[in-house]
């Protein structure tokens, strides 16, 4: 069975075991890194797309989910900067510290709360759902970068932080508005 919540916790513990070898291994940094990012923007497209609605819904934790959404824009915003950052640089020590930051959070805030959620709040089968539907996604955007997001999956975005974006809102303008929600 594949529960949701062990495949999330799984992906959690290898962004936490990348970031060990990128601070500690800079030989590794330029291979490590797009194992990184691409991994990050896999899971965060497939928990967005696949876990918050149903979590928001199913589980009434629309406020965790809002807060969680929030932090994947920020988390996108930073990776993008970490992958335009040169490895062998003086700046990728502060930029990957700043990720490190960042995400160490989310992933100690959603495991607290998303996580313990879906846990209480699901049943075993419809957590073995949700786990297939989560390895789909995160399969389809296994390769993907930060920036590879598209319109609709911003979109995705703004729903699981209740903001609402006009019809015919660009590309641009919905990650402008995200962005500026995530900062307040």
């Amino acid at each position: 069975m594949n529960d949701v919540v062990e495949l999330i916790l799984k992906d959690h513990r290898e962004v936490e075991r990348l970031f060990d070898q990128l601070r500690t291994d800079p030989a590794s940094r330029p291979g490590s890194l797009p194992v990184l990012t691409t991994l990050l923007s896999a899971h965060s497209r497939a928990e967005e797309a696949d876990v918050y609605p149903v979590v928001a819904d199913e589980v009434g934790a629309s406020e965790h989910v809002a807060h969680s959404q929030e932090e994947h824009v920020e988390a996108d915003e930073l990776l993008a900067k970490l992958a335009a950052t040169d490895p062998d640089s003086a700046d990728f020590v502060t930029v990957l510290d700043e990720v490190v930051k960042a995400v160490s959070h989310h992933i100690e805030e959603e495991e607290e709360t998303v996580l313990a959620g879906m846990r209480n709040g699901l049943s075993a089968e419809r957590r073995a759902e949700l786990g297939e539907a989560f390895l789909a996604t995160r399969e389809q955007h296994l390769g993907d970068q930060p920036d590879d997001i598209t319109r609709d999956e911003l979109r995705q975005q703004a729903a699981n932080m209740e903001v609402s974006t006009p019809s015919g809102a660009t590309k641009d303008e919905i990650q402008q508005t995200l962005r500026e929600e995530a900062g307040e």
